[in-house]
């Protein structure tokens, strides 16, 4: 048996879930460093098989980190599916549960009864105590893209309906780009300067928004608090903060409900 520190890359078992913990390329430079990398079958990763095993690692079963040894780190992107087998692992992932999430302390369970450990990468911090893995990129990015679908469905009188994945970027821009056809979009992105809401704001460029209609928001302009008026004006508003205790709402239903159908706000996207 190898003496080398091993993680286990599990397979992502939430519906349409296609992202992956751990990249071919970051799984390289953990071998080079010294780790043993296990990864899994899973045919909806992004990510396909063959690209692990040629940087070195070794694959397993689809599913199997149940018999993987206790002494292995797993390491996964979302929760785990719904179920009260204890877990005696480590386990490594966006657990969602200690915000008090609907069935937080089923999970919490399971892992006191199994003996397990649960690192939760939302609360990954560095040395300075700066999150680590925060909202990132793309998750603005990808949501803005969604909000411009949202708005482009709507505005053909239909409703956004199942979102299709998309290989690669430049194809998701370009079908952003056929469906909005030229229109004359205003889009709000509150948390501008962050790393999810500058992926939100370089979204609305790459489909051809003008920057004077791409409303860049962070901690200055919400300091005040809310609700905001603004945000009715616009057609997308886009919300990349990472809230860690509670605060005036950016906006309400009275809002909304006051401004009737004469409102420009069409889409409202949660990118956190």
């Amino acid at each position: 048996m190898s003496s080398r520190p091993t993680f286990w890359l599990r397979c992502e078992k939430k519906e349409f879930e296609r992202r992956a913990a751990l990249t071919p390329t970051t799984a390289k430079k953990l071998i080079d460093a010294g780790f043993d990398i296990t990864v899994e079958r899973d045919p909806q990763r992004i990510f396909d098989d063959d690209e692990y095993e040629t940087v070195g690692c070794t694959l397993a079963e689809h599913n199997s980190w149940p018999s993987a040894p206790i002494t292995t780190p797993i390491i996964g992107l979302k929760e785990l599916p719904v179920s009260t087998d204890p877990l005696p692992h480590t386990h490594i992932q966006f657990a969602h549960c200690y915000k008090r999430q609907g069935g937080w302390a089923d999970v919490l369970a399971r892992f006191y009864h199994g003996g397990g450990t649960l690192y939760d990468l939302e609360f990954l911090t560095d040395a300075s105590g700066r999150r680590v893995a925060a909202f990132g990129y793309h998750a603005g990015f990808a949501g803005a893209a969604a909000g411009c679908l949202a708005y482009a469905a709507q505005a053909e009188g239909g409703n956004l309906g199942e979102l299709v994945p998309y290989e690669n970027e430049g194809k998701m821009v370009d079908a952003v780009k056929g469906v909005i056809g030229g229109r004359k979009l205003r889009a709000l992105v509150i948390g501008a300067l962050g790393r999810c809401g500058r992926g939100a704001v370089d979204l609305f460029r790459k489909v051809g928004l003008d920057e004077d209609d791409i409303v860049k928001w962070d901690m200055a302009e919400t300091a005040k608090g809310g609700p905001f008026q603004e945000i009715l004006d616009v057609d997308i508003f886009v919300n990349c903060i990472y809230l860690s205790s509670k605060i005036p709402s950016f906006l309400t239903h009275e809002q909304i409900n006051a401004a009737g159908k004469d409102r420009r706000l069409s889409v409202v996207v949660d990118g956190t």
